[in-house]
């Protein structure tokens, strides 16, 4: 007859619930969300200040292309997720071509915000208006995030191509850097491109 006691100990262990990543990266990444806070603070200071000059100057950026640059990027988290999802299971070649892709969304979208850049300032919108000062220096650091996560996500690669590596940590720490560049835009694409 199996005990209350015995029965416990032959089930197999749970799984218990876990945040993804390390304390080192969360501390890096909620270090940046509230810089960010700062910035998107500022903004709606001077926003407030300026609502007339600000919209007429917010009138100049094309709302497709943020659109397209905000499809890309939540696309992007999509493939990341995936290759986080990929990497517990074992299938590390997938989760490599599901980091790649995640890469290749972020090289296009960043190709794209160089393209609406020198759109901009070939139409003379340059940091001397106040919003586009705001523009160039949200999306300038935003893009710089975007270069540090590429970075990373090509060390996720390199850890899962090497079979004495291949630790699942990295690949998670990774994806949730990418998580946060993602979630910035989205704030700033809403505050720049859509706040009336």
């Amino acid at each position: 007859m199996t005990t209350p006691d015995t029965a416990t100990r032959t089930r197999p262990p749970t799984r218990g619930r876990r945040l993804p990543g390390d304390v080192d990266m969360w501390v890096m990444i909620l270090g940046d969300l509230f810089i960010f806070g700062g910035y998107f603070v500022t903004y709606m200071v001077f926003r407030a200040v300026s609502t007339e000059e600000f919209t007429a100057a917010q009138r100049h950026l094309s709302v497709g292309i943020g659109v397209t640059n905000t499809v890309v990027l939540l696309t992007s988290s999509l493939f990341a997720a995936l290759a986080v999802i990929a990497v517990r299971e074992g299938a590390l070649r997938n989760a490599q071509r599901l980091l790649w892709a995640t890469g290749a969304c972020g090289a296009l979208f960043t190709l794209i915000k160089a393209y609406e850049w020198h759109a901009e300032i070939s139409r003379g919108y340059t940091i001397s208006d106040e919003f586009f000062s705001f523009y160039y220096v949200l999306t300038g650091v935003h893009l710089v995030h975007v270069a540090f996560g590429l970075i990373f996500l090509g060390v996720a690669v390199r850890e899962l191509r090497n079979p004495r590596r291949r630790r699942p940590a990295i690949v998670e720490q990774s994806v949730l850097f990418w998580h946060m560049i993602d979630l910035l835009w989205v704030v700033i694409f809403a505050l720049l491109y859509l706040m009336r």
